[in-house]
């Protein structure tokens, strides 16, 4: 009896112990710190240990290009000149131009027309508009036609690709070569449609690749 009334004292003053124990006060809660110690650890690292190992997998070797370092030579710049011997493009006016041209592929019109009659390749040719179409069954379409702007005559061949033609006039003694008619040229005076590049004249060309025969011109 004495015993059970002890523990029932006991029990009672246990529970008002833990009934009047104050609460925690309010910087007790916060006494552990929240981030991980880890992390603490981690961002008290100097900043530049840290930039140095995100940095270590990069190269830091200067590029280096040809002809933009100053100890490099320069590029050399691409090749535009006419070839030795093509001549270079005659200065000649608008209206001259057009004479040349406009008799050129007048003459080559006939030319064309010839060939169509006494060949039996089948050639069909289309002139429009200062635009010469040769349909070749065996090489393909030509298209010839005047560029004005340039004062040249533009050929696009299913054979060579495509090329552009300045008139160019011979120098002195070199159309004067007897039953030359590369020397003749193109207007029996020394003149020629030229590509160039290469020196290599139109009516060249055309001979070379669908076998049409361009009279001098003074034969025209």
């Amino acid at each position: 009896m004495k015993a059970n009334t002890l523990l029932s004292r006991n029990s009672r003053a246990i529970t008002l112990t833990f009934a009047h124990r104050p609460p925690p006060s309010s910087t007790s809660l916060y006494t552990r710190p929240l981030v991980p110690t880890s992390i603490l650890r981690t961002s008290r690292c100097s900043p530049q240990t840290f930039f140095s190992s995100q940095n270590a997998s990069f190269s830091t070797s200067p590029r280096t290009f040809k002809g933009l370092q100053p100890d490099s030579a320069e590029p050399a710049p691409p090749n535009t000149e006419p070839m030795s011997g093509s001549g270079n493009a005659a200065q000649i006016s608008d209206a001259k131009y057009h004479e040349l041209a406009d008799e050129y592929l007048n003459t080559m019109l006939l030319a064309l027309e010839e060939l169509s009659e006494t060949s039996n390749d089948g050639i069909e040719v289309e002139y429009a508009a200062g635009v010469l179409t040769i349909t070749h069954p065996k090489s393909g379409t030509y298209v010839i036609n005047k560029q004005p702007p340039n004062k040249q005559i533009w050929l696009s061949s299913p054979v060579s690709g495509p090329k552009r033609y300045d008139w160019v006039v011979s120098g002195a003694g070199q159309h004067e070569k007897e039953g030359s008619a590369v020397g003749s040229g193109d207007d029996g005076a020394g003149g020629r449609w030229i590509y160039l590049r290469d020196g290599s004249g139109l009516s060249e060309l055309l001979k070379k690749e669908i076998g049409l025969e361009l009279p001098n011109g003074s034969e025209v």
